[in-house]
């Protein structure tokens, strides 16, 4: 789960793609969807956390930061742990193994999405859960979706399971819930 935080609002969302590019600085990779208000605090802000989930991760925690906007609403809201490491940014200490804190060095915009390559200042591991996988999550997290009573014809979002009703979906169509495009729907 990647954080921010601009003009005193903490933020944060689901992302499925960070790496290591360097040991020597040590230095990562994040990729994040620019339709992310998440996406534009980093721009603004050029730091950014990464909680690493583990697998004890409820499913509660991906509809809260990756399903929900949060240019209007507190993310964070209801979470009585206030969890934060020197760069002032939040964390998740429950269902995460470890964090990790960056500074922003460059960009790069691909499309859809912005690549950030940042150093790292901080790093601490939580405990010694294993890391949630993008497989983990599909097999074991995530709920299936329900067959209606009725077959629908339309199209089924793989990311988070909206049915979009129609005989063909848009080449250009944006999930309305997680914001993933076409290219992740799949006929019903």
């Amino acid at each position: 789960m990647l954080t921010a935080r601009e003009d005193g609002k903490d933020n944060g969302c689901i992302i499925n793609t960070a790496m290591q590019i360097t040991s020597a600085p040590l230095r990562i990779s994040i990729t994040v969807n620019k339709a992310n208000h998440t996406c534009s605090m980093i721009q603004n802000t050029g730091e950014f956390n990464i909680s690493i989930l583990s697998e004890s991760a409820p499913f509660s925690i991906f509809e809260r930061f990756g399903f929900s906007s949060g240019r209007d609403t507190d993310k964070f809201a209801g979470y009585n742990d206030e969890f934060r490491t020197a760069n002032g940014l939040r964390y998740l200490a429950e269902h995460a193994n470890s964090v990790i804190s960056a500074k922003v060095t460059n960009t790069h915009d691909y499309d859809t999405h912005t690549i950030f390559i940042a150093d790292v200042t901080q790093a601490f591991v939580l405990s010694k859960e294993p890391s949630v996988t993008y497989q983990y999550y599909f097999d074991n997290i995530k709920p299936k979706p329900k067959m209606a009573e009725k077959q629908k014809k339309g199209y089924i979002c793989k990311i988070c399971g909206y049915v979009y009703e129609g005989d063909e979906l848009p080449e250009d169509y944006i999930c309305p819930i997680c914001k993933h495009g076409a290219i992740d729907f799949e006929k019903l």
